[in-house]
């Protein structure tokens, strides 16, 4: 194994060098990483789908372009989320200034997850880059693939005192938490979130975690039941259900249950044929261990559609199950895999219980046409982020930040926030000294207090 002591000390030495933090130098990292991913486009689609059996379209849609979006972003922007900012200045700071100054926070670790290897690697690197820290990599052992390609793209662009790329498992994983890192960002199970606060804590490192949960979907009856079908398949059947903020389930009101079943069966006909396990549009479960758990749930409820499996690709068709119960084994873990529960309520009120006495989720969907029934909904029910009438996509975006509350998460990124994210900010007050008011000074007296509280209250 590595010697991670010396990698992490040889990353520190070369950010105490200062080297890290001008704009050219944060511009030049971002510029060649851009490059990169031009000249080796294929060779990302190629180790996605062998990884996950994703077809070049979704590898692009999901992975490439999103992380291409990052990158024009933070050039676009990186010299004004640089620039100082300017603070009022309070009666008390006279004659003076205020600002803000941004720093990167040093030597960062970025620990990634299989199920988008690449772009749920690369985003946060950008942010760390852009913010002008050193990182160490570590991808995820269960898509060697995506992360051989990751380590081969590091070494060929970035010197390892800047970027280094670990891989391995759960030994490495467990080796490079041992070390003082300045910032871990981590993305990946509650479970193991949990084990990266506790190590972070030993060293008081500040940490984002990017975990998961059952993400709930509440269609209310008022909703467009086609439309909703059609983006709830799509946004639960993408990358094979494998995603952080797939819809988990289904709260539909009894009155559309069958509707909304009936109009899922259609487009999950017609995204994925009649034959399913065959189309090339619907990737494989990532490992066997992961397969047989899918497998397993498959009998938490009577099965509307789907439940064919293909044991030899690892592929499971896209399901629907109904007669599920609250304590069904499908209820008791995110499924992380392309079987839908649907689950009815009588009242909007019972549907908004029922995820109020869970975990916060990391994402909520709400379909409904009821201006009303959406501030309710939004109102009364803590989450990381959604939408209303659509799934997925608000973490599609460089504009607003992404991340979770609770036990799905603390912390975001994209974009600015990013960027944000992978900075410490400093206030600063610049004195002036053609001044010097003595009323802050002791000795104190009556005059003075009298004073103080004239101009401070």
């Amino acid at each position: 194994m590595a010697d991670f002591a010396a990698m992490v000390g040889a990353q520190r030495k070369y950010f105490d060098s200062q080297a890290t933090k001008p704009y050219e130098f944060r511009r030049e990292q971002l510029k060649k990483l851009q490059g990169w991913m031009t000249e080796n486009e294929q060779a990302i689609l190629d180790a996605l789908h062998e990884d996950l059996g994703k077809s070049d379209y979704e590898g692009y849609l999901t992975e490439v372009a999103m992380v291409k979006q990052e990158l024009a972003d933070a050039l676009k922007h990186l010299r004004g989320w640089m620039k100082p900012k300017k603070a009022l200045t309070a009666m008390g700071q006279l004659p003076g200034t205020c600002r803000i100054l941004s720093e990167p926070y040093g030597v960062v670790l970025i620990m990634s997850p299989w199920n988008y290897p690449f772009q749920l690697t690369l985003a946060p690197l950008v942010g760390a880059l852009a913010a002008g820290n050193c990182a160490i990599v570590k991808p995820s052992a269960y898509s060697p693939a995506t992360s051989g390609l990751v380590r081969r793209m590091a070494e060929e662009l970035f010197p390892p005192e800047l970027v280094k790329v670990v891989e391995g498992g759960r030994a490495e994983n467990a080796a490079l938490l041992e070390e003082h890192f300045d910032y871990i960002f981590f993305t990946g199970s509650p479970a193991v979130g949990r084990l990266v606060m506790e190590k972070a804590s030993r060293h008081l490192t500040p940490v984002s975690l990017e975990l998961g949960g059952k993400s709930p979907v509440i269609v209310e009856k008022s909703a467009d039941v086609a439309l909703t079908a059609r983006r709830l398949a799509w946004g639960k059947y993408l990358n094979a259900g494998q995603t952080c903020v797939a819809p988990d389930y289904v709260l539909v009101d009894r009155s559309r249950e069958q509707e909304l079943i009936e109009a899922l069966i259609g487009e999950i006909r017609r995204m994925y044929t009649s034959a399913p396990l065959a189309s090339e549009d619907l990737p494989k479960i990532v490992n066997q261990r992961h397969f047989q758990r899918l497998v397993g749930l498959l009998s938490s409820g009577s099965v509307a559609f789907g439940a064919q499996i293909d044991p030899a690709e690892r592929k499971i068709s896209p399901t629907i199950l109904t007669d599920v119960e609250w304590d069904s084994p499908v209820m008791q873990e995110e499924i992380f895999g392309p079987i839908l529960p649907i689950l009815t309520y009588r009242n909007l009120d019972e549907a908004i219980e029922r995820i109020r006495q869970r975990p916060r989720p990391l994402a909520l969907y709400l379909f409904t046409r009821d201006k009303a029934v959406e501030d309710k909904v939004l109102g009364s029910v803590s989450f990381g982020g959604g939408c209303v009438n659509d799934t997925v996509l608000h973490l599609a975006t460089c504009h607003m930040p992404f991340g979770g509350v609770g036990e799905s998460g603390m912390g975001g990124y994209h974009g600015r926030t990013g960027f944000e994210t992978f900075s410490h900010y400093r206030s600063i007050v610049d004195k002036k000294t053609w001044m010097d008011l003595p009323i802050r000074y002791q000795r104190y007296d009556e005059k003075k207090e009298k004073l103080l509280r004239r101009f401070l209250r």
